[in-house]
């Protein structure tokens, strides 16, 4: 039975800032290998290099999770480097908050193929190889908000509601190959996800609510780490985290 995080090889979608870049740094540094996506093909290499640089092991994929062709490289990627993967971290994700009577129907679309779509071709791209390895975790990223709904916030909880109702279908299908599956919901949590609200005054009432509460990306990283570090036998299936101070 193995156990901890040292020797593992983990993807992580979203690398390129916040959750992900804090949750590549952590997860190195306890000596496994990453291989990140995101986009912003500069800051994931640059990412990547900087790991290198101190011992780790690390590479980057520039990588848009709406395209499945793209989630599939860079998780094939991993098993050509490292010769499987252990974990996968479906973390990308938008939240560009607006009332519906707003009609952001592009901003609807993009949150859809970002938020659920890029979490289900992360899964199509890992799953087959857990399967022959008989082993590996999925990690899905949902939120507070993927428990409770908000004026204003109402296509983006359904997006985060739906990650949560895949992860739980998906854990009960995977048992027959031995793979674990974790949810993830974050409260507010310091990130650049507030700069996709395109709306300023919406953008600006959320900035300021959230400065004032706000926890560092690391939480989110040794909550992975706890996750991931438990023995194979163990299944970390959800964990809802907020600041204290954090009333929604």
């Amino acid at each position: 039975m193995s156990q901890g995080i040292e020797n593992k090889v983990v993807v992580i979608t979203g690398a390129s800032s916040g959750l992900g870049e804090a949750t590549a740094r952590h997860l190195a540094e306890r000596g496994a290998s990453v291989v990140l996506g995101a986009r912003r093909s500069d800051r994931i290499a640059n990412l990547a290099e900087e790991l290198a640089a101190k011992g780790y092991r690390a590479k980057a994929v520039q990588t848009d999770v709406t395209d499945q062709h793209q989630v599939k490289k860079l998780v094939d990627t991993a098993v050509n480097a490292f010769g499987r993967i252990d974990v996968m971290l479906n973390n990308a994700g938008l939240m560009p908050l607006a009332p519906l009577e707003r009609l952001k129907v592009d901003e609807w679309d993009r949150m859809i193929d970002v938020n659920i779509k890029g979490v289900l071709y992360g899964i199509a791209a890992a799953l087959p190889h857990m399967k022959a390895q008989k082993s590996g975790h999925i990690i899905n990223v949902s939120s507070v908000y993927g428990h409770v709904v908000d004026p204003g916030a109402t296509v983006y909880c359904a997006t985060k509601f739906a990650v949560r109702a895949l992860s739980e279908g998906l854990r009960k299908e995977v048992k027959p190959y031995n793979i674990r599956t974790t949810i993830i919901s974050p409260g507010a949590v310091r990130t650049e996800l507030l700069e996709h609200i395109s709306e300023k005054d919406i953008q600006a009432g959320t900035k300021e609510f959230v400065s004032k509460i706000a926890i560092g990306a690391d939480t989110f990283a040794r909550t992975v780490a706890f996750a991931v570090n438990e023995p194979d036998d163990v299944d970390i299936n959800e964990i809802l985290f907020r600041p204290t101070a954090q009333p929604v």
